[in-house]
């Protein structure tokens, strides 16, 4: 079975929320509505087969390939709804159909329940070009077959299948009308792309269709060009210096420092080139732009969780366009054995992609992420978000914090309002507030230094902090745990006279951690590397 979006059976939540769909008192009539930018609602009523069939690439933002999408339709007071789409690639063996079907429909019925809108029925696509000297109309009569199994999955769980469609060669057949009249054996051509009602109403509304997903997806693929072995090259010789240093505790945060800053210098480059018309000649001055020793720097560096998620700031204003294409580029530059490396660069695509409002590029960026690493945890959590339908704005607040925190003081791991010298009630940042003593209140004598509750770090030391739980299975708290550790407490063990005493560390462990590092040992679900999730 293949699956070229989203996870087997998951249903995907259109770009388009405000198209209806037949209710059960009108099989016959379609119509649907769209608020344009003078805040009407604009309908559009779908007659026909052939209404149904150019509407495709509208209720998906794309045109399919070797694909089947169920789509459904809500009952809302006798009127229909678009409501959630499912897509998934037809298996190209055919005993293969019955379980995808059952799987689509199964998926996209109980997405519609979780979100308490289940499908009151379905329109069913089976898009194939012909093969192996086919005509339009054999390639038809193959997949005959699997449409009557969405029919009988669809039925199993009570939602009716009002339409399926075949669309092939530039023609497509319905499965579900014997009229010779309006649908002959021959097929009925499709009307010219742009032409049709629903053209114009999506036009009029603002939206657009993005081509196919092979193009969408060909930004992001690795380089087959001569430039691949030069590229290979690069990443081995970074590799010799980079990874002995982030795998040091003590020289890991340098090196993230030197990534984010060169990151930094990349995306000012690219935002102050001259725009290019089309997407492969963009991609290919990006390209251009892009050196391969950086790009190697960059990749490499990425496979840092922290570095990863600092870099996830850069989602919003004037540096989310400039940071997708660096994303971009650097996935394209994963070539060779480097290919599970471009797991990080791809699920930054998307989650740049996703809280820009592009949840195609987003679902495809996630999906090859997972391709390349499916124990990647970030990516599927952002996956799993983006297709249930959620705020990307929870994870942007996480992510804002995250980058406000990193400029304030802390004072044993807890950050600080930053204080303005001479504030009224607040020391000057020059004369830092004497420390008062947690049991009595009392100011220590000068010269005196003051004793803290509990074991004090020795000198050198920073309190130890680790992973306490398991990582979270919230998206939004994803980058707040991956930076925010709680403090282990120490074991105790019984001393003489059977008082508990605190265990002494062995001299020259001090086990420190520091700040956006992750002791050994310390791995998220999915980690086969330092820190990476």
């Amino acid at each position: 079975m293949t699956n070229h979006s989203e996870a087997p059976g998951t249903p995907e939540n259109s770009d388009i929320t405000g198209w209806a769909e037949p209710g059960p008192d009108a099989p016959d009539r379609h119509e649907g509505g769209r608020q344009g930018w003078d805040g009407a609602v604009h309908q559009v009523t779908l007659r026909t087969p052939a209404e149904l069939a150019d509407a495709l690439p509208y209720l998906l933002g794309y045109r399919p390939e070797d694909s089947i999408v169920l789509v459904a339709l809500q009952d809302e007071g006798g009127r229909g709804r678009f409501g959630g789409r499912a897509r998934l690639g037809i298996p190209s063996n055919p005993d293969d159909w019955q379980a995808v079907a059952e799987q689509l429909a199964r998926g996209l019925v109980t997405g519609g329940e979780r979100r308490g809108a289940r499908p009151a029925q379905m329109v069913a696509y089976l898009c194939q070009e012909p093969t192996n000297g086919e005509t339009g109309r054999q390639t038809m009569e193959r997949l005959q077959p699997l449409a009557q199994q969405l029919r009988v999955a669809c039925g199993r769980l009570d939602v009716p299948v009002i339409e399926a469609l075949c669309i092939a060669d530039g023609r497509f057949w319905s499965y579900c009308c014997a009229g010779k009249a309006c649908c002959p054996v021959e097929g009925v051509p499709m009307g010219l792309p742009g032409t049709s009602v629903m053209a114009a109403a999506a036009t009029y509304a603002g939206i657009q269709v993005r081509g196919t997903l092979r193009e969408l997806r060909a930004r992001l693929q690795p380089l087959e060009s001569a430039a691949a072995l030069e590229q290979e090259v690069a990443l081995d010789t970074a590799g010799l210096e980079l990874v002995p240093r982030i795998l040091d505790e003590s020289s890991r945060p340098s090196v993230a420092d030197e990534t984010i800053g060169l990151a930094r210098l990349v995306m000012s480059r690219l935002a102050d080139a001259p725009v290019v018309p089309g997407s492969p000649a963009a991609d290919g001055r990006d390209d251009e732009l892009l050196a391969p020793d950086e790009a190697a720097v960059l990749i490499l560096g990425l496979q840092d969780r922290v570095t990863r998620d600092r870099a996830a700031e850069w989602m919003e204003g004037d540096e989310a366009a400039p940071a997708l294409r660096l994303w971009r580029a650097l996935a394209r530059r994963c070539v060779g054995p480097y290919g599970e490396h471009a797991a990080a660069p791809l699920t930054l695509a998307g989650w740049v992609a996703w809280s820009s409002g592009d949840e195609l590029e987003a679902r495809e960026a996630l999906a090859m992420a997972l391709g390349a690493d499916p124990g990647y945890l970030f990516a599927r959590l952002l996956h799993q978000a983006c297709n249930e339908g959620l705020d990307p704005e929870s994870v942007r607040r996480c992510l804002r914090a995250e980058r406000t925190g990193r400029t304030r003081p802390t004072v044993l791991g807890t950050e600080e309002e930053p204080r303005q010298e001479g504030e009224p009630g607040r020391e000057s940042e020059r004369t830092p507030a004497p420390v008062r003593s947690p049991e009595t209140g009392e100011e220590p004598k000068p010269g005196e230094e003051p004793q803290a509750s509990g074991e004090t770090p020795k000198s050198g030391e920073e309190p130890e902090n680790s992973l306490a739980g398991p990582e979270p299975t919230s998206s939004a708290s994803t980058v707040r745990a991956s930076r925010f550790r709680l403090q282990k407490p120490q074991p105790t063990r019984p001393a003489a006279g059977g008082r508990a005493t605190s265990r002494p560390r062995p001299a020259g462990k001090a086990s420190a951690r520091r700040r956006g590092t992750r002791p050994e040992g310390a791995r998220s679900e999915g980690d086969a590397a330092p820190g990476r999730s």
